[in-house]
């Protein structure tokens, strides 16, 4: 592992860091210009976003470099949680006396985690779980350098998954070690997603952003409960880009840097993701069919290098800007989020959750009927390394955290609403928490 900071170092330069906006997080283009048009009207307004505290969980549990936290389906007893060197373990939810959780699914001799960017990066369960046993992981492997996308089943008894179930669907070559990507998730329409980052090194060396014959920079959608075409899934007869030449048929969307962490609004079906920015913007984006999000013309709403679009088009069709983004005084690699959806606190009902990794910061944001709200700071930052945000069955949400640095010890929290008159809390026990911390890197996840 490598002193970067984890998931998605962008490996710019000290100059280019220094050159990086400092402006606070804010709507993007697309939400700023809903949000004038409905100024105005007084309908227009969104329920408040309300302060929250965070509450650990499991606080005696031992983890690893965490993650991700999952749950199977019908089941709302049970944490899955992944360890990045390829461990899958299972604890009850409930026990806060639990100090080590039991081995689900051991894959350390398969996936590589030599570098900050590579290991088991995400697992989710198909929704017909409790009948078919089936669930899905994916990791990075070497020799070659490669990601794997593989179908796994559970025993009969649904204790462990069986790794010499393995079925291996999608394998995609990565020219570098950084830049993976790393959500597999089922949507509504009950096909498999999976975000593949540029491949790594810096400003996209290769063009993969643009390139339709890759998988590389694109989000991906298939069928994983066909077989076509000598292959373990198949392709969505309505994904955008069937009979496209020179086109992937898998591809959903494309020009993403490196999303880390999406997932589905389950009101509303929508796909969120964070995409982890190169030298000045992180941003959140709300993904559609056959979406275009700019990379590497674009980093965030903004033109990128010397063929930057300065235009909000290609001549294949319109960029798409993101939903919010924010430049380097606020943080240097974000973390894609959830959006709550529970009976519980709902207060929080329908707000966006999203993080840092690099400062620890956390930010709430609405998105309804096209109306977008301005970023709310929810905690400004502090020990915490925010690796991941996940929904429960619940529709409550999970954070996963390296407490104090990447390689400090693992930890979870959720979130509860306090009444405060003032501005956002501090993490616990840093009242003065610091912003992003300064370095020559310009992005950082784990």
């Amino acid at each position: 592992m490598t002193p970067c900071v984890l998931l998605a170092c962008a490996l710019g330069s000290a100059a280019a860091q220094a050159a990086a906006p400092q402006g606070a997080a804010r709507p993007g283009a697309a939400a700023q210009k809903a949000a004038a048009q409905g100024a105005d009207s007084a309908s227009a307004a969104l329920p408040p976003i309300p302060d929250v505290r965070l509450e650990r969980i499991l606080p005696s549990l031992a983890l690893k470099r965490p993650l991700q936290v999952v749950q199977a389906p019908n089941d709302d007893s049970k944490l899955f949680l992944l360890e990045q060197a390829g461990r899958v373990l299972v604890v009850d939810r409930n026990d806060r006396q639990a100090t080590r959780g039991a081995e689900f699914l051991d894959l350390r001799e398969r996936v590589n985690d030599r570098n900050n960017e590579e290991g088991l990066l995400s697992l989710c369960f198909h929704p017909d779980y409790a009948k078919n046993r089936r669930f899905f992981v994916y990791y990075t492997a070497d020799k070659p350098r490669r990601s794997v996308l593989s179908r796994f089943q559970a025993s009969e008894d649904f204790s462990r998954g069986l790794p010499e179930t393995e079925e291996v669907l999608l394998e995609v070559d990565q020219p570098y070690w950084n830049h993976n990507g790393g959500t597999v998730c089922f949507g509504p329409d009950r096909m498999l997603y999976l975000g593949y980052g540029d491949g790594g090194a810096a400003n996209d060396p290769h063009r993969y952003g643009q390139n339709m014959s890759t998988l590389l920079s694109k989000i991906i959608r298939i069928d994983a409960d066909r077989e076509e075409n000598g292959k373990l899934y198949a392709i969505p007869k309505d994904n955008p880009f069937v009979g496209v030449k020179g086109a992937r048929p898998e591809i959903w969307a494309l020009g993403l840097r490196n999303p880390w962490r999406m997932a589905f609004d389950p009101k509303t079906g929508e796909l969120w993701t964070g995409d982890v920015g190169q030298v000045a913007w992180e941003e959140i984006d709300i993904v559609v069919k056959g979406g275009n999000y700019g990379w590497n013309l674009r980093e965030g709403a903004h033109p990128f290098g010397s063929q930057g679009a300065a235009t909000t088009s290609t001549s294949d069709g319109e960029l798409i800007d993101p939903i919010a983004e924010y430049g380097r005084h606020e943080g240097i690699s974000v973390t894609g989020g959830a959006v709550w959806r529970s009976k519980i606190h709902p207060s929080l009902d329908g707000v966006y959750v999203y993080g840092d990794f690099g400062s620890g910061r956390l930010w709430g944001i609405r998105h309804e009927n096209g109306r977008t709200s301005e970023p709310k700071v929810l905690l400004k930052g502090g020990r915490s390394r925010w690796s991941s945000i996940d929904q429960l069955n619940d529709g409550t949400l999970v954070l996963t955290s390296m407490e104090g640095g990447e390689r400090g010890p693992g930890a979870l929290f959720v979130l509860a609403p306090i009444d405060r008159g003032g501005g956002a809390p501090s993490a616990p026990n840093a009242p003065n928490a610091p912003s992003a911390p300064a370095s020559s890197r310009s992005g950082a996840q784990p």
